[in-house]
Formats: C-alpha cells, structure tokens, sequence
C-alpha cells in the first residue's frame, strides 16, 4: 500500500489516504464528504516530494469534486430535459412495432 496526501481543493482540507496504486490526473475518485455521504473527484494534480527520511520520494494528489456530483437540482433538472427525447423515442418505437405486420422497416434514430 502506497501512503497518499489527498488535498481537497472543494474543501480545503488535507488528509493521508492509502492506495493500492497512485491514480493519476484525470482519473476518478470516490471520497467520503464530511457528512458521510461518497461522492466523485477527479484528479487535477500528481506531484513527488522527497520524503525527511532516506531517498525516497512522497507522491502528493490535488483532488477537486466532479462536475454536478453534488448538485441534485442539476441532476433532477437533466432528467427533465431528457423526458421529451425519450417520450419521442418510444413512439418511434411503438411506430416501428405496429409497421411490423407488413414488411419489416428499420428503426430510425
């Protein structure tokens, strides 16, 4: 297991944390929130520092929450959005089914 320094840069707090592997930037982490609740991070930084003892080096992580995690407004909003494509989609489908008693025709997009 590889010791980590995470700093949070949503909320401005530091803590070690071990990994099996060091992720890096760009990739995805699921950390607890102060209330208890996982949510994703993305990576933003990974840098190496040498440790006060011996030759060896200390990786570091700037971690910073995704996008919309914690915004349920957004989520419930996105999902209000989508309605209408979806509503559209099933009659395409239920069009496509009841041409079914004749020929075949393909379902378009």
């Amino acid at each position: 297991m590889i010791e980590i320094e995470v700093q949070n840069e949503t909320h401005q707090s530091q803590e070690r944390m071990r990994f099996a592997a060091v992720p890096r930037i760009g990739e995805g982490l699921r950390l607890r929130e102060p209330d208890g609740i996982w949510a994703s991070y993305d990576v933003l930084d990974v840098w190496y520092q040498k440790a006060e003892f011996g030759d060896v080096w200390m990786p570091y992580l700037h971690v910073c929450m995704t996008p919309g995690e914690g915004d349920n407004a957004d989520e419930t909003a996105g999902d209000q959005l989508a309605a209408p494509a979806v509503a559209s989609m099933e009659a395409q489908f239920q069009g496509a089914v009841s041409a079914q008693d004749g020929e075949l025709e393909p379902f378009k997009i």
